[in-house]
C-alpha cells in the first residue's frame, strides 16, 4: 500500500514534462489530457533518467556547504536559479540523460540575461501568486504545472529556433 501515493507523483511527473513540452512547442490552446498509465511509465523513465544528475547535484551541494555553509547557500542559489532551470528543460524536451549534462545550453542564459532575469522573475511571481492562492487549496496543482512554463517558452524560442536555423 505503500506504493500508491508514489504512482499518483510519478503521473503527475509525466504530465508535467509533457505540460512543459507543449509550452517549448509554444502550444498554449489549453491544458493536456491527463493520460494516467502513459504519464506513469514516463515519469518512472524520466525519475530513473534525472537520478544521476541529481546525485552529482547533491555531492557538489554537499562538498560547497562543507567548505562553507555560506558557500553552499550561494551555490545552492546560482544552481538553483541560473542553471537547474534550463537543464531540467532540456531534460523534459530531449528525454536522455546526457541533455541533463549538456552545459552549453546554458549560454542562452549567459547570452540573454537580461530576458532570463525577467523570465525567473515571472516563474518566482507566479510561483507567490499560487502560494498566496493554496490558502485556500486552490493554487497547489497550478503551481506544479506551472513550473517551467516560462522557461520552457524561451528554451522554445531561444534554443529550438536556433538549432532550426543551423539546420
Amino acid at each position: 500500500m505503500l506504493i500508491v501515493p508514489i504512482i499518483g507523483w510519478l503521473a503527475l511527473f509525466g504530465y508535467i514534462v509533457r505540460l512543459i513540452n507543449e509550452f517549448a512547442e509554444g502550444r498554449y490552446e489549453g491544458l493536456i489530457k491527463l493520460d494516467f498509465m502513459e504519464d506513469i511509465k514516463l515519469g518512472l523513465m524520466m525519475f530513473l533518467k534525472a537520478l544521476p544528475f541529481y546525485i552529482i547535484y547533491a555531492i557538489i551541494l554537499y562538498a560547497a556547504t562543507y567548505v562553507s555553509e555560506t558557500f553552499g547557500n550561494l551555490v545552492s542559489l546560482l544552481l538553483g536559479v541560473f542553471v537547474i532551470p534550463m537543464l531540467a528543460v532540456n531534460f523534459f524536451r530531449k528525454q536522455t540523460v546526457e541533455s541533463f549534462f549538456e552545459f552549453d545550453i546554458l549560454n542562452v542564459v549567459r547570452d540573454n540575461l537580461g530576458e532570463y532575469i525577467i523570465t525567473v522573475l515571472k516563474q518566482y511571481a507566479l510561483g507567490i501568486v499560487f502560494l498566496i492562492l493554496s490558502i485556500v487549496l486552490v493554487g497547489i496543482p497550478g503551481m506544479f504545472f506551472t513550473n517551467s512554463i516560462f522557461i520552457a517558452n524561451m528554451y522554445g524560442r531561444l534554443v529550438e529556433k536556433r538549432t532550426e536555423s543551423d539546420l
